[in-house]
């Protein structure tokens, strides 16, 4: 079996919980995603081997594997938290999504007229370990995103943020979740 170069680049990137994305800032990330492209069913054997499954999506590779009960748990605390910031961020901009393009400035310039999006902001201090700010909170929850790969910093000197195409795993992540009719009455009583 013939492997690229860069398998351990890959397997760096994707074992933390991260994402290759096709519309990366990065040239190196879009490299890696043609070559993952280019070896899949090369690179699939590979990993299936030590317990890992190579997943295309839309336009993003990831990792999954078999989870213990202790994961699973973790995993749902995690979904909470992406299920909040989501929800922030399409009150933001219903639009928001792969591709989307924004400052944190427009964010906060927002949150001026909209009661809304600053409480959900406030919701997500809780995210923000000590931050009190809003302008710091938000900061926070940006880098989360950065550092999971869901968006890039597209300009450093306008501040600016590119979504990447990893961001449908939450939007997938969301409309996943069924709940039951007679469990939405209990909710809404």
């Amino acid at each position: 079996m013939k492997l690229p170069n860069h398998t351990s680049d890959i397997f760096e990137i994707l074992s933390k919980g991260q994402f290759i994305c096709s519309n990366s800032c990065k040239d190196s990330t879009r490299k890696l995603y043609n070559i993952i492209d280019e070896y899949r069913e090369e690179l699939t054997e590979y990993f299936e081997a030590i317990n890992l499954k190579l997943v295309k999506e839309d336009e993003y590779y990831m990792f999954t594997r078999t989870e213990n009960k202790t994961d699973l748990e973790r995993k749902i605390e995690a979904a909470f938290k992406w299920i909040d910031i989501l929800d922030f961020l399409k009150t933001y901009d219903h639009s928001f999504g792969s591709g989307y393009r924004f400052t944190p400035a427009d964010i906060l310039s927002k949150m001026a007229v909209d009661v809304d999006l600053k409480n959900k902001l406030e919701g997500l201090k809780k995210y923000a370990a000590g931050k009190e700010k809003h302008a710091e909170i938000l900061d926070k929850i940006l880098d989360q995103l950065r550092k999971d790969n869901f968006i890039d910093l597209e300009n450093e000197i306008t501040n600016s943020y590119k979504t990447l195409a990893s961001f449908h795993y939450l939007e997938k992540l969301i409309l996943t979740i069924n709940i039951p009719e007679s469990v939405q009455n209990e909710i809404l009583k």
